[in-house]
C-alpha cells in the first residue's frame, strides 16, 4: 500500500505561528522494530500512543508524524472540545445513543483537562462553555430547533437575547444565542504539542517522518519513511483521511477543509466592546453552514466559515485569498468598529466526513485498528476514541469501550468520480447560498 499524497505544512496556521519555535525534530533515520506502530500524531494518534504505552509499559511504542506536532489538522481547529452530541447525532431519536455520546465526549474533556493540569500544558485551557448563535430569521429557526433538542435531551442551557448577548460578544449582530456550560476552549496547536511532549517514556515520537509505504508480511507491519523503516507487530491508525492512501476505508471518506482567519491582539480601547467578563468566548452557528467566532484569552478574534471539498487534502493560495475576503466581510458585519484591525493569518484544516454521517472505530486488518472520519469533531471524538482504540487492541473491557463500539459504524461508500465531486460541490454551494444571511 503506497501513499501517493503526503501531509504538508502550508505555513499559514495562525495557532502554530503563535508558538515558540520547537526543539529540532527527532526524525526516523534508521531501521527500527517495535511492538506497536502508531501513525499520525493528532488527537487520535497521541491518545492511542499514550494509552497503549500505559497499558503495555514494557512494550516499545513508535509514533510517526509527517509534520511537526500541531501543524496538522488537530492544531488547526477553532479550539473547542464539545461535550454535546454533534449535529445529526443530537437530532436522532435514540436517547440512549445520545447519552453514550455525551458520556464519551465528557470523558474526553475530562481526560484532556487532567493531562493539561498534570503536565502544566500552556494552552489557554478554559471550561468557558460555548454559545450557539443566530443572526436572523433562518438562524433563529435553527436555534429554536436546537433548544427543543436540548429540552428533549434534558440538557441544561441558558437562552440569551440580543441585549444580554451584546456585552459578551462585543456586537449586536446576533439576535439570540443558547449557552451551554460544559465545552472547553483551548489553543489547539499548543495543546497537541504539549500532549506530544509528555508521552510515557516507552512511547517514542518521530516528527517530519511521513510514511511513504505501508505493507504487511511475515506477521508484521512495515512502514517505510524517507530515511528509515519501522517494523511492528501491531498497528494503530490515527491518520484519518490519509488512511485511505494506505488502502483503509478507501472511497468512504469525504475530505473537507474548513477555514479560519485570526486578527492581531486587540488593544485596550478595542477590547472595550467586550464589557462582560470573562473577556473570551466561543460561538458556533445555529445554522451549521454559518460562522464560528472565538475571542481568545490573548485578545485575538477568529472567524471561521466556508467549506471546500479537497480530494487531495489541500487547498490553493488563490482560493484561500477569496476565502479570506469572505472572512473579512463576516468580521466587519459583526465588528464594524474594528474594521481597521487586520488579519494576521488565514488557514484551512482538513477533516473527514462520511455520506451517512458515521464515524469509524475498530479493526481494519490483521493486528490493525483505526479510528477516524470524526465528522469535524476530532478534538473530543479523536481523544476518547484514540484512548479506547488502544484498549480494544489490548483486549480491555469497559463500559466506555462498549459505548464507543455501540455508537460507531461503517462510513457509506462514495459514488465514483466525477459524480462524487460534482455532488459534494453542488451541495456545498447550495448550503452556502441558503445560509448567506448567517455568514
Amino acid at each position: 500500500m503506497s501513499q501517493a499524497t503526503l501531509p504538508r505544512d502550508d505555513k499559514c496556521n495562525g495557532w502554530y505561528q503563535l508558538l515558540d519555535a520547537p526543539a529540532p525534530a527527532r526524525r526516523l533515520n534508521a531501521r527500527e522494530t517495535a511492538d506497536w506502530l502508531v501513525i499520525g500524531a493528532g488527537f487520535t494518534g497521541l491518545a492511542a500512543a499514550r494509552r497503549v504505552a500505559e497499558l503495555r509499559p514494557f512494550d516499545r511504542v513508535v509514533l510517526l508524524e509527517a509534520l511537526r506536532v500541531g501543524q496538522g489538522a488537530s492544531g488547526r481547529n477553532t479550539g473547542f472540545v464539545i461535550d454535546l452530541p454533534h449535529k445529526r447525532d443530537l437530532e436522532g431519536d435514540d436517547l440512549a445513543r445520545k447519552q453514550k455520546l455525551l458520556s464519551l465526549n465528557r470523558a474526553a474533556v475530562d481526560d484532556l483537562e487532567t493531562l493539561v493540569q498534570r503536565h502544566d500544558i500552556d494552552c489557554g485551557w478554559s471550561r468557558a462553555g460555548k454559545y450557539q448563535g443566530a443572526v436572523g430569521e433562518r438562524g433563529l429557526k435553527y436555534l429554536d430547533h436546537f433548544e427543543t433538542l436540548l429540552k428533549d435531551f434534558d440538557y441544561p442551557y441558558r437562552r440569551l437575547e440580543r441585549d444580554e448577548l451584546a456585552p459578551i460578544l462585543g456586537t449586536r449582530h446576533y439576535a439570540a444565542a443558547i449557552y451551554t456550560a460544559n465545552t472547553a476552549l483551548m489553543q489547539p496547536a499548543a495543546l497537541v504539542r504539549g500532549l506530544g511532549e509528555t508521552l510515557p517514556d516507552n512511547a517514542e515520537l518521530y516528527e517530519h517522518t511521513p510514511v511513504v509505504n505501508l505493507t504487511r508480511s511475515s506477521g508484521q507491519w512495515c512502514a517505510t519513511t524517507p530515511e528509515g523503516e519501522v517494523r511492528a507487530t501491531k498497528l494503530l491508525l490515527g491518520s484519518n483521511i490519509y488512511a485511505q492512501e494506505f488502502g483503509f476505508l478507501k472511497h468512504r471518506m469525504l475530505p473537507v477543509m474548513t477555514f479560519a482567519s485570526m486578527t492581531r491582539e486587540l488593544t485596550d480601547e478595542e477590547m472595550a466592546l467586550f464589557s462582560a467578563a470573562p473577556h473570551h468566548f466561543g460561538l458556533t452557528p445555529a445554522d451549521h453552514a454559518g460562522t464560528t467566532v472565538r475571542l481568545t484569552p490573548d485578545r485575538r478574534l477568529i472567524i471561521r466559515n466556508q467549506y471546500r471539498f479537497v480530494p487531495r487534502y489541500h487547498d490553493d493560495l488563490a482560493e484561500r485569498t477569496r476565502i479570506r475576503q469572505g472572512h473579512r466581510d463576516s468580521f466587519e458585519a459583526r465588528y464594524p468598529e474594528l474594521a481597521q484591525v487586520p488579519f494576521t493569518a488565514t488557514w484551512g484544516g482538513a477533516c473527514g466526513l462520511s455520506r451517512n454521517y458515521t464515524a469509524f472505530f475498530g479493526k481494519v486488518g490483521d493486528n490493525a485498528w483505526m479510528s477516524g472520519v470524526h465528522q469535524s469533531v476530532g478534538a473530543a471524538r479523536g481523544t476518547i476514541s484514540g484512548k479506547l482504540l488502544a484498549e480494544l487492541a489490548t483486549d480491555q473491557d469497559s463500559g466506555q469501550l462498549a459505548d464507543m463500539l455501540a455508537v460507531s459504524g461503517k462510513p457509506a461508500l462514495n459514488p465514483p468520480e466525477p459524480f462524487l465531486s460534482l455532488g459534494v460541490k453542488t451541495r456545498m454551494r447550495q448550503a452556502a447560498w441558503a445560509s448567506r444571511s448567517e455568514l
